[in-house]
């Protein structure tokens, strides 16, 4: 039986190339996201048969569940993927960016709990699976400006890190991915220099093969682990005296 993938943020960028790459492999994947005519375009892509498509917003907890049960009625699930995200600028001096701090946290954090809520027991009755949070190299130091972004996806890293302790007996891998600079919509209008730049397609490519080893966190690319783990190292008045000085991600029009 070929493997099944459900994957949510699947209309494009990460999540869309991650679907297509399983389903290279021939894996049946059930695509989520907020686009109904952006996922049948990816859906139309991808080799094979039998993906579905589901259009709803991750924030919405019972359409994702109801979405998890439909795909979980197919058949036994052996990956997910929660690689829904939203990345825009926040300052905290301006009260109207409370709420779209809200609706990064629910994105970026609360939605990977409640995406992997419906798979866990089947999984663990099985004794194998994977599930996988998308972090972020955003995550390792505050970024001035990113607020929101920066403490959801470090919130993301350190949930999946008590979820894979929680999970070690079962046979459940839960894998924590760290992207750095992938070219995706999200990064196309970034106004800083991104280094080591990668195609979202050998992002992919790194990713599966991270996922397959079930290794417990793996930065990509493999440049910017070491630039994470210096950036750990480095005392706090450097860090600021650098960070300070770096362009910013836009806020919300």
């Amino acid at each position: 039986m070929p493997r099944r993938v459900f994957i949510t943020g699947a209309s494009s960028g990460i999540g869309a190339a991650l679907a297509l790459s399983y389903a290279q492999q021939g894996a049946q994947v059930g695509l989520l996201g907020r686009r109904r005519d952006a996922l049948q375009a990816v859906a139309d892509s991808l080799p094979g048969a039998g993906h579905s498509i589901y259009a709803l917003d991750v924030r919405d907890r019972a359409a994702l569940h109801a979405a998890a049960a439909d795909f979980l009625d197919g058949g036994p699930v052996d990956i997910v993927i929660a690689s829904a995200g939203i990345s825009v600028g926040t300052l905290t001096e301006e009260l109207d960016d409370y709420r779209v701090f809200e609706a990064i946290v629910a994105t970026n954090l609360n939605a990977t709990v409640a995406t992997f809520e419906p798979f866990v027991a089947a999984m663990k009755q099985r004794g194998q699976g994977r599930l996988v949070g998308v972090a972020s190299v955003a995550a390792v130091r505050g970024l001035p400006g990113a607020g929101a972004y920066s403490a959801s996806k470090a919130a993301v890293r350190t949930y999946c890190e008590s979820l894979r302790v929680e999970l070690s007996q079962t046979g459940v891998k839960v894998v924590t991915l760290a992207p750095g600079f992938i070219q995706t919509p999200m990064t196309a209008h970034n106004p800083y220099k991104m280094p080591f730049l990668m195609p979202v397609g050998r992002f992919a490519a790194a990713a599966l093969r991270a996922i397959d080893q079930g290794v417990s966190y793996r930065v990509i690319p493999w440049q910017m682990g070491w630039v994470a783990r210096l950036l750990r190292v480095v005392p706090d008045p450097l860090y600021d005296y650098f960070a300070v000085r770096r362009k910013r991600k836009p806020r919300q029009a």
